[in-house]
């Protein structure tokens, strides 16, 4: 009898070519398949979430897949766990009901984005950061944000491609805030970071680089903080701010 398994994902982006399985080019969707079969011997569909584009990581991506076999859930984390990749780890394992959908399911997504606001960026942090050199203002950057609370036609902030059937999207919260040392092993590094937080009930593609690179145009003061509602009337891409590097940006929360 088919049981619906679902995973919280962990992983580094840095290696792959983001979630969604590619002919060519590493995925996580590809390798989490991979260990899967290994294990079961089943080919199997993973859903996700969230497609991650290529270099974004993910603290907590949850993915669900539909399989025949009786191996205990414990049993099934173990197995994945000793063949993914070290920068793949399954953190938790559960059997869910038939219905449950990771996307469909969802009641809304946390990203978070991280700035290196300076010069010279700590080696060990420079995979997951953006570096920016000039200094940003955080309250421009804040009253800018409050624009884009709320129901909105996001169409200014998506990218090209984009599969959803609608560019409306609720953003319930956007957080920023300045660090004085990124979290690291024993401690913390010093230095100046930003920490960008956007909670939405759903996401187009790129929308949160989109936001952070457009919130850092009028951090370094080349937007004034007013033009982020003109932007989000004027329904074009081309009027938002460059779509910030992928390496900064985490998948944090998934709420069901």
């Amino acid at each position: 009898m088919s049981r619906r398994i679902r995973l919280t994902v962990q992983y580094d982006g840095s290696a792959y070519h983001g979630w969604q399985f590619q002919p060519s080019g590493t995925t996580i969707q590809g390798v989490l398949q991979d260990c899967i079969y290994q294990v079961t011997g089943e080919q199997v569909r993973v859903l996700g979430a969230g497609r991650t584009d290529a270099h974004v990581h993910a603290v907590e991506q949850i993915a669900a897949f539909d399989a025949d076999s009786s191996l205990d859930i414990g049993v099934i984390k173990r197995a994945l766990n000793a063949r993914l990749p070290s920068d793949v780890r399954v953190v938790n394992i559960e059997e869910v009901a038939a219905d449950f959908h990771p996307r469909y399911s969802a009641k809304g997504k946390r990203y978070v984005y991280l700035i290196a606001n300076m010069r010279d960026v700590p080696v060990f942090v420079r995979r997951y950061v953006w570096r920016v050199k000039e200094p940003l203002g955080l309250e421009e950057m804040r009253t800018a944000s409050i624009h884009l609370l709320g129901l909105h036609d996001f169409s200014s902030f998506r990218a090209a491609g984009c599969a959803s059937r609608h560019p409306l999207r609720t953003i319930r919260e956007i957080a920023i805030e300045r660090l004085c040392e990124a979290p690291f092993l024993f401690g913390g590094l010093e230095g100046e970071f930003v920490r960008i937080t956007v909670e939405a009930d759903a996401f187009l593609r790129h929308m949160v680089r989109t936001i952070v690179g457009t919130l850092v145009e009028v951090g370094k003061g080349n937007l004034h903080p007013e033009a982020v509602r003109d932007i989000l009337e004027r329904k074009e891409r081309r009027f938002a701010g460059p779509t910030a590097p992928p390496q900064g940006l985490f998948l944090k929360k998934i709420f069901y």
